[in-house]
């Protein structure tokens, strides 16, 4: 485990120095998408919708339907059906999303209702934190769950009250962003950092010319468009352009599954290491007790047997010298033949002690 585990440590820290992408590592300022959301009705279900006793939202949603289409004079009490489920409908507006383009939408059940399996999503306004409406959808559902139930038991794979709608809306109402009109734009970073900007930054200058990108803030470089260039192909132009990402350096623990990540940064102070080998090992038994045939008043008891064992190896010291590497780590742990679990009370010690120069991450 702990050479699985390490040495997956190694295969995700190995691309130390790589040049990559600015598109990779970072996003152009106003560049992005919106959250959408909206409430709609869910029709067509096959007795697996919401029960109106215990879903008012969806009666009354119902009524306010059907008496916009013409059926007036409704008494809402009166609804008992089954094949309705009140739900709730998200999406993501894609910047520069014209008037008339389809978006994915996503459903989810908001009353009781069972499955949401071959029912259709009604016509449903779908706002965003404004408050106005950009997109509306429509259209039949497609879930990946199911549900099969039976008097003694039930079946479940998945969630069968979240669904999918395929390019199930359409966008009524753009956002105002005219990319022609900048004169400058800003990069923000996905993970802040001084050293990346700043290499983000010249790697800008050589390719544009001196001064026209600066550093804000280690999240965001600003650029200025030199004269009356083209802002599309400028922007094609930078974020096509490779840097050297720089992080800091740290350890990712997953004690839940018992993974172990290093970074490449990861230096280690001079530390010597012994793990403790001390297994208990504890067997129950359980043996019955039984009268004799011609015995009165004789019972029958269960009597537990215990055995306890208890067995120590011999503890092995590591010494790792001072300012040691990543490989240095990986090959002194598994020197000592510990696993993902005892490396994860290890690096938590060496931690403690002060010799780890890193930040220690548990998850």
């Amino acid at each position: 485990m702990a050479a699985v585990a390490l040495g997956a440590a190694c295969l995700f820290a190995s691309p130390v120095g790589a040049d990559v992408r600015i598109k990779d590592i970072a996003s152009f300022e106003g560049v992005r998408e919106n959250h959408l959301i909206g409430y709609g009705l869910v029709v067509g279900l096959l007795g697996t919708g919401d029960r109106m006793t215990n879903s008012p939202f969806t009666r009354e949603a119902i009524k306010g339907m059907l008496e916009r289409l013409g059926v007036a004079n409704l008494d809402g009490d009166l609804l008992k059906t089954k094949n309705t489920a009140a739900v709730m409908v998200t999406a993501k507006l894609p910047p520069f999303a014209r008037r008339g383009s389809p978006i994915d939408v996503n459903v989810a059940s908001l009353g009781d209702a069972t499955s949401l399996r071959g029912g259709t999503l009604l016509v449903t306004p779908l706002s965003g934190a404004d408050g106005e409406v950009y997109a509306v959808a429509q259209g039949p559902v497609a879930v990946s769950g199911f549900l099969a139930q039976a008097n003694a038991g039930s079946v479940q794979e998945g969630v069968p009250t979240i669904a999918r709608v395929d390019s199930g809306a359409i966008v009524e109402r753009e956002v105002g962003f005219e990319l022609r009109e900048l004169d400058s734009f800003r990069i923000a970073l996905g993970v802040p950092d001084f050293t990346t900007a700043a290499r983000i930054g010249d790697a800008v200058n050589a390719a544009l010319g001196g001064g026209s990108a600066r550093v804000l803030d280690p999240g965001t470089v600003e650029v200025r468009l030199p004269g009356k260039g083209d802002v599309a192909e400028t922007v094609a132009a930078i974020e096509n352009l490779t840097v050297q990402p720089d992080s800091t350096a740290r350890v990712v623990v997953d004690e839940k599954s018992g993974t172990i990540v290093i970074g490449a940064n990861v230096r280690i102070g001079q530390v010597a290491i012994s793990q403790g080998g001390l297994t208990v090992r504890v067997r129950e038994r359980f043996n019955v007790s039984q009268p004799s045939p011609i015995s009165i008043g004789g019972t029958t008891v269960v009597v537990p047997e215990s055995d306890i064992d208890v067995e120590e190896r011999e503890s092995k010291f590591t010494i790792l010298q001072g300012d040691v590497s990543l490989q240095d780590l990986v090959d002194g742990l598994n020197a000592i033949g510990v696993g993902a679990r005892q490396t994860i009370s290890i690096l938590q010690a060496i931690k403690a002690s002060g010799a780890l120069h890193a930040d220690l991450e548990i998850i």
